[in-house]
């Protein structure tokens, strides 16, 4: 091991542990000073606090590193990969630097599940020669020890305590797996609409009527009514022709639940723009929305909306 190693050109997606602002600035630091020194394209995902402090610790060089805001650019987890990809796309044949904390203090349950899907698609997201040299920030004083687990098994390498080396608890996704991960049941008391062909506009009035129950904002409520019609559109195409639409709320969330007998198994749907993958209608869900989950099975696949109330 060695505390800032010299790694061949491909995508390397290494976990950084630290714990206190001290431990976080000096290997953020240490590691995108040769992208500075070199000239070459530096994207940082953080909050802003942590884009503030970073931003006055590099200096002057900082004017080189393109910062954005991971509550926004990440507030759905799903988003983070097309981002990535755009970055990729965006500088062919440069030597890349990332710097992304998708896993902060204060997301949901529900929110970090999606998180942890990220990064494990991430995997399979990026081809391995591309030369993007990608660190995840985990912050070991502020998250729960299951989250420093599932980062290990998420990265390929970890650094902690200045050193870096290979994740002996790294374990690459299985497609076939992807959507076998259950989902909580909605309550009893979810509205409830079953729906076929023809009947989009009665299910878009039933979860505009739902959102205005639930007090959400008009502005998010139109997104979250185009999300679903979006959803549904997949569920008559794809889906047998019909399905049913529950919806409740949780906590500080609308959630909005279509399901069909359909099944899905493109690992990579909805995570980037329709040209690159057949999943139009979900990567619609995930710009509109703050959440989007599937459970996908032979016997029929869920896909579970929410947006913040």
């Amino acid at each position: 091991m060695s505390a800032e190693p010299d790694v061949p050109g491909g995508f390397s997606h290494e976990a950084f542990l630290y714990a206190g602002t001290a431990e976080f600035l000096a290997g953020t630091q240490s590691f995108l000073s040769p992208a500075i020194a070199a000239g070459d394209p530096v994207l940082v995902l953080l909050r802003p606090p942590e884009i503030g402090a970073l931003t006055a610790a590099l200096g002057t060089p900082a004017q080189q590193v393109t910062f954005a805001d991971v509550t926004e650019a990440g507030r759905n987890p799903a988003r983070l990969i097309g981002v990535w990809r755009r970055f990729a796309d965006t500088h062919p044949g440069a030597q890349l630097w990332g710097v992304a904390e998708a896993v902060y203090p204060g997301r949901a349950p529900a929110e970090l599940a999606e998180c942890e899907l990220y990064e494990a698609l991430l995997n399979l997201a990026l081809d391995a020669a591309t030369p993007l040299r990608l660190r995840c920030p985990y912050n070991l004083a502020a998250l729960p020890a299951s989250q420093i687990e599932q980062a290990e098994r998420t990265h390929p390498f970890l650094l902690r305590d200045g050193q870096r080396q290979a994740s002996g608890h790294f374990h690459p996704l299985n497609p076939a797996e992807l959507y076998a991960r259950p989902l909580p049941a909605p309550p009893a008391s979810a509205a409830c609409l079953p729906f076929t062909r023809g009947e989009l506009g009665r299910l878009r009035e039933f979860v505009t009527g739902q959102a205005a129950q639930a007090g959400l904002a008009q502005p998010t409520a139109t997104a979250l009514v185009a999300a679903i019609n979006e959803i549904a559109t997949n569920s008559l195409q794809h889906g047998g022709g019909r399905g049913e639409l529950r919806v409740w709320t949780d906590g500080g969330w609308l959630v909005c639940a279509v399901s069909d007998s359909g099944q899905l198994t493109a690992p990579l749907a909805g995570k980037l723009p329709p040209a690159a993958n057949d999943g139009a209608g979900l990567w619609l869900a995930n710009q509109l929305t703050d959440l989007v989950q599937i459970h996908s099975a032979p016997g029929g696949t869920e896909v579970r909306v929410a947006q913040k109330l």
